[in-house]
């Protein structure tokens, strides 16, 4: 079988299973967010930290909840990081410097998980567990808090509140989250994925061989400098290491894993509204921009376009000879479309073009699918921009799901899209522009910016991912990267809250002859069209400079 061929397998294979989990996921979530009963051990947690569970909140009070918790939550993981050499299971491990400790707490607690350091050798186990571990399930529920909460302002009638961010928080992590953990975990144990407390200075492969870890049970602060971001993970190598992802299928399976809630919301979102084909509507623009993405970042992959590649027979550098190019390639789509930030090859090597689609992923919002919470929020302010759009060509108050979008609703949709571009286009700026940012860059010209370009976008966008070639371990670009991931995840949850409030108040508004059909093909063209189209006027000049510049060189 060919590889054109086996990447064509690959992805039909995970749209056929994402088909299923569509409909039997979302159905589930439904369930889980509109249900009134609550199990024992949410109730423990609801007394523990003194909340009523059925008392519901104004979209200002679950805004507070939310930004108390995730403070709260930076606190704690920084402090336990600047304080492992004193805790147990520490290892023995110095303190985490402070400016790698407030990258890293910042970045967990945005679900963002981007690490300037590397895992195996920097972190206790006790940190790993009880706060980057807890923060992986806590911050992706708090994500998906807020897009049921973003639905239920279409869903309501003249109401004053939203939900409880403490209750959807709760029921997001123990009814979603850690039983696909847990059932997934299990799956890959037994396909070779190592879970133990092995002994810091050694691990044992898969093979039986036992190895020395590189740099000892203590890494130096040139380590951290130097390391950087060039991986993830326990290991440092994320889902290129065979002990985090053994075989072609288990890259298969982490596909389909890191696709499959936000895959499901959009079904969750057409039932809470009472209308599923509004759901299957936002799924089909999700999946336009995710095939066309994934296809292209595989002809780009495939094609080699650059001397080397070519006269070798295809782009392998960088890439795992487990998955080759499509297996990579596909998996970096799929983890730029999202949130995750997991990779399973040197994102760094990738072709001019290839590397861009990886970047440009992010740009779009990652709304096709996006991340767990993230990605429904952000392709639904992009309808709501959308009916806007489509409202003053005719000459009439547009209208979305019954509700009018008025000039406080559109104010906030857009602030939401300007936060993550100002980001990125003002740090990039910042980094080009003085010595302490400059020094990190191992490349030059068009490949160096975009190094720089690809770090901030994953910062602002709360994705992960990098090029590996920056070093960013330093204090100014932990320092840096740190404050674009607060403000990349905080300042559009505001906005969705406040959006979901101002919605939830409106009276319904009755479907007229001029209202706009937004559950047709017509209208998912119209919202893939203006996605790309926003994106394009916004970063094209950056583009155009950093990845198009090198693949035209």
């Amino acid at each position: 079988m060919g590889a054109a061929a086996a990447g064509a397998v690959l992805v039909l294979s995970a749209v056929a299973v994402l088909a299923v989990v569509y409909l039997l996921l979302g159905d589930y979530l439904y369930r889980v967010y509109t249900g009134t009963r609550h199990s024992a051990a949410e109730r423990l947690v609801y007394r523990l930290i003194g909340v009523r569970p059925d008392a519901e909140q104004p979209w200002a009070v679950y805004a507070r909840a939310l930004l108390a918790f995730s403070t709260v939550s930076v606190l704690v993981v920084y402090g336990m990081q600047r304080l492992q050499d004193r805790l147990v299971l520490g290892l023995g491990r110095p303190p985490v410097p402070a400016h790698v400790a407030w990258n890293t707490a910042v970045s967990f607690v945005t679900n963002t998980n981007w690490q300037a350091y590397p895992g195996e050798t920097v972190m206790g186990h006790l940190v790993q567990m009880a706060a980057l571990a807890v923060q992986n399930f806590v911050s992706a529920a708090a994500g998906m808090a807020v897009a049921v909460a973003l639905v239920r302002g279409f869903a309501r009638r003249q109401a004053d509140t939203i939900g409880n961010f403490w209750v959807d928080l709760v029921r997001g992590t123990f009814r979603v989250l850690l039983p696909i953990a847990f059932v997934a975990a299990l799956v890959l144990v037994a396909g070779g994925v190592v879970q133990n407390l092995a002994s810091p200075h050694t691990v044992t492969t898969l093979t039986g061989a036992t190895q020395a870890i590189p740099g000892g049970p203590v890494a130096s602060q040139e380590a951290i400098k130097e390391l950087g971001t060039n991986g993830g993970g326990f290991y440092n190598a994320n889902s290129a290491h065979p002990f985090e992802n053994p075989a072609g299928w288990t890259n298969w399976l982490q596909i389909v894993l890191l696709l499959a809630i936000p895959i499901a919301l959009p079904r969750t979102f057409g039932r809470m509204v009472g209308q599923v084909r509004q759901g299957h509507a936002i799924l089909a623009v999700m999946a336009v921009i995710a095939l066309v993405s994934v296809l292209l970042t595989n002809v780009f992959e495939l094609s080699g376009g650059a001397t080397v590649p070519r006269a070798a027979g295809a782009a392998m550098e960088g890439k795992e000879v487990r998955f080759g190019v499509p297996g990579s390639a596909t998996f970096a789509a799929a983890t730029t479309l999202t949130s995750t930030g997991a990779t399973d090859a040197a994102h760094d090597s990738f072709t001019p073009l290839g590397g861009m689609m990886t970047m440009l992923n992010m740009m779009l919002g990652e709304v096709a699918p996006g991340g767990a919470g993230s990605g429904l929020y952000g392709i639904l302010v992009l309808a709501v921009i959308t009916v806007f759009v489509a409202g003053l060509m005719v000459g009439r108050t547009p209208e979305y799901l019954g509700k009018k979008i008025g000039a406080r609703e559109i104010k906030l949709a857009s602030l939401y899209f300007l936060v993550t571009p100002a980001l990125v286009l003002a740090g990039t700026a910042a980094a080009m522009g003085n010595r302490a940012g400059l020094a990190a860059m191992l490349n030059g010209g068009p490949h160096g910016l975009s190094e720089i370009l690809y770090a901030f976008t994953s910062a602002a966008g709360n994705n992960g991912s990098a090029f590996a070639g920056i070093s960013a371990g330093t204090p100014w670009w932990c320092v840096a990267l740190g404050l674009c991931m607060a403000f990349g995840r905080f300042l559009p949850i505001v906005f969705i809250l406040a959006l979901a409030g101002s919605l939830a108040r409106q009276a319904p508004v009755p479907v007229s002859a001029g209202t706009l059909p937004t559950h047709r093909a017509q209208f998912v063209g119209m919202v893939a069209g203006v996605t790309v189209v926003l994106v394009a006027l916004t970063f094209l000049p950056a583009l155009a400079l950093a990845p198009l510049a090198e693949g035209l060189s």
